[in-house]
């Protein structure tokens, strides 16, 4: 397929960029990698006149246990000393992102600002032509939840829940100023507006508490194809233990809503007590009841929901050395 017509534009700082995307008035898109925007481009998907791409700019490609900017490859972090010996859940979920080739490409912004998928938005245009538009594109009605109101796509980025459950903070810059937001804040339940950064400013780097890397986390993934999908259910689990009582608990998930969700309102109540096998099921079962998948991707949702039990109480065991 071929790419539209668009202007690209190659900024080398942060205000030079937020300037091209003031002057543009809303007809833009930023780039990082691309192997989600220029798909979406030749299906023909919401393309901008603008293209602006943040490649140049130096700033955004510092990486350490403590700062990773935007702009760091999916493979950097999959390879990096450091993260693998500091933040190990994050350079393994890394890893089964997509394919090598993509993760050479592919950013850790672009992963966290993923664009929302289903079966009716991800096609060509003749195909959604003939079935129909959606509400995420050309049309004025969800296909998914037929509304107007909201589009239902699935949120399907890897590296989200794992920040979430390790505490990260998300740095945005914008013509008003810069801004923090925590990753469990970032997210909003629309899958077209998908979060709260506002379409000028630029995700330029997470930032993680040291208090990560005394966490013990990991995260595993059901998808279609093992080698390169994307997840139909993502797991994430944030774990510190004092002998066997439990000090810390976050568990998040991806890949079954419009959103990565994170639940601390059922594990802060489990805070004190001794991690047991027994304790492990019903943890994993409260936050399998409380998720909802939508019949958006190809496995269906009583599958999918049942896989969040079976995942977490793999990992949870698996963390907690039982």
């Amino acid at each position: 397929m071929i790419l539209p017509q668009f202007q690209y534009h190659q900024p080398a700082t942060l205000d030079e960029a937020l300037s091209i995307a003031r002057k543009n008035d809303g007809e833009f898109d930023f780039i990082a990698g691309g192997t989600d925007v220029l798909p979406n481009y030749k299906n023909r998907l919401n393309n901008q006149k603008h293209v602006i791409s943040l490649s140049g700019i130096k700033e955004l490609f510092e990486v350490s246990d403590e700062k990773i900017g935007s702009m760091v490859t999916l493979v950097e972090i999959e390879k990096n000393q450091t993260i693998s010996e500091n933040l190990p859940a994050l350079a393994k979920a890394a890893h089964v992102i997509a394919t090598p080739l993509l993760r050479e490409s592919a950013t850790v912004g672009g992963n966290i600002l993923l664009d929302t998928r289903c079966w009716f938005f991800n096609q060509s245009f003749l195909w959604r032509e003939s079935k129909g538009f959606c509400l995420k594109a050309d049309g004025d009605d969800c296909l998914v939840i037929p509304q107007k109101e909201i589009c239902y796509a699935t949120y399907s980025g890897d590296l989200a829940p794992v920040f979430m459950v390790l505490d990260a903070m998300f740095h945005l810059a914008g013509p008003e100023g810069n801004r923090e937001i925590h990753s469990s804040k970032f997210f909003t339940h629309d899958g077209i507006t998908m979060n709260v950064k506002l379409p000028e400013e630029i995700l330029t780097h997470i930032s993680l508490p040291k208090e990560a890397q005394s966490m013990k986390a990991a995260y595993r993934k059901l998808r279609v194809r093992d080698s390169m999908d994307y997840p139909v259910l993502g797991t994430a689990v944030a774990l510190r233990l004092r002998g066997q009582t439990i000090d810390e608990l976050k568990i998040a998930i991806t890949g079954t809503g419009t959103t990565p969700f994170i639940y601390d309102e059922i594990t802060d109540k489990f805070k004190g007590d001794q991690l047991t096998p027994e304790l492990i099921d019903n943890i994993s079962n409260e936050v399998m009841e409380e998720v909802q998948p939508y019949r958006n991707v190809h496995f269906s949702p009583q599958y999918r929901k049942a896989m969040v039990g079976v995942y977490l109480k793999r990992l949870l065991t698996e963390l907690a050395n039982l």
